[in-house]
């Protein structure tokens, strides 16, 4: 099969970027002809368009050898940038998957006015098939487009061997953007205040601050806040092993690569019940599940795992063996082998 394949570049930082760097690791480009484009950099704004550009004139050119056209695509400019490949794709009469990983496209969408939701629909409509990352966005989409076309994927991961964990380190380690939408802020207030309980907690920050006032909150906190600024490769391995807590207080999520990255190093999970967290996080069972944008929540969350060694210990292997389970890219890779055969045959 050829596949070409777009998104952002894969040197950024981000979740689909890491979910396409996954899927080059366990080796999809040797069971297809896969070519992938990067229609985006991190940088200015000129940078942005200009690799924009440069990536649809390369796409065009490409077009014509290749008979899937993956493309995977968030909200906001995410969408309106992939708007013109899929229009393209569909132009040229190729088969098409579009992979949503937006965590608030229903918040963009309601945002446009009805011409501008019509638009949406009709770009949509125009792939063959249509992978979306959890069941409620499932739902959500069988609104806009036929349902039958919607296939619940989630992301996945490669599968550490499973190793020892100290537990009742009270060592808590955040990968992501860190910004407000992430629940950095809510996270920030609530450390100090579980300090007095637990005097030896670490929050360690992996990841690029997008907010000047996070980045002097954490200034502050340096007694018990350590910024590890983008870490990846041996570095993210050493944190996920060494940390025996993971939290994501997230606003909203598609899913998120770094919950499973957490619950395949054993760690105790503390994140936001939103978008498909739930999908892997059993409250109570293979992690703890808050409420977004509460910071009393997310205090009770943390002071769970950070109070009962013992629960600790059992939400993160629990959470191991369900991701092992059910998240192995392996077999993730096999279902998308699947589905671009299936459109083949249509």
């Amino acid at each position: 099969m050829r596949v070409l394949m777009i998104g952002p570049d894969r040197s950024v930082h981000g979740g689909i970027s890491g979910v396409v760097n996954n899927y080059y690791e366990a080796g999809l480009d040797k069971k297809i002809d896969l070519c992938y484009i990067g229609t985006m950099v991190e940088g200015s704004k000129v940078r942005k368009l200009l690799k924009a550009a440069g990536a649809f004139a390369v796409f065009l050119w490409k077009l014509p050898g290749y008979e899937i056209v993956h493309v995977n695509v968030a909200s906001d400019a995410s969408y309106v940038r992939k708007s013109f490949f899929i229009r393209a794709a569909k132009a040229f009469h190729k088969k098409t998957v579009i992979h949503q990983h937006g965590g608030d496209f229903e918040g963009y969408y309601r945002g446009l006015s009805d011409k501008g939701k019509e638009r949406v629909r009709e770009v949509l409509a125009m792939g063959d098939a249509f992978l979306v990352l959890a069941p409620p966005w499932k739902e959500f989409f069988g609104g806009l487009i036929d349902k039958d076309k919607i296939t619940v994927f989630p992301d996945s991961i490669q599968i550490p061997e499973k190793e020892e964990k100290r537990y009742g380190q009270h060592k808590l380690l955040f990968l992501g953007r860190i910004c407000k939408a992430k629940g950095v802020g809510e996270l920030l207030s609530v450390v100090p205040l579980l300090k007095e309980k637990c005097p030896d907690i670490k929050l360690y920050l992996g990841g690029i601050f997008e907010e000047k006032e996070l980045e002097d909150k954490v200034r502050e906190l340096s007694d018990c806040v350590k910024w590890l600024g983008w870490i990846s490769g041996d570095e993210k391995k050493k944190y996920l092993k060494e940390c025996d807590i993971f939290v994501l207080p997230s606003y909203f999520e598609g899913q998120s690569v770094s919950v499973l990255e957490a619950m395949a190093y054993s760690c105790a999970v503390v994140a936001s019940n939103t978008g498909g967290i739930p999908q892997m996080i059993i409250n109570g069972e293979t992690g703890i599940l808050t409420e977004p944008r509460s910071e009393e929540a997310l205090k009770e969350g943390l002071n769970k795992v950070l109070s009962d060694t013992a629960l600790c210990e059992s939400l993160g292997r629990n959470a191991y063996d369900k991701v092992e389970k059910e998240f192995s890219i392996d077999s993730n890779m096999e279902e998308l082998l699947k589905i671009y055969e299936s459109i083949l045959k249509r």
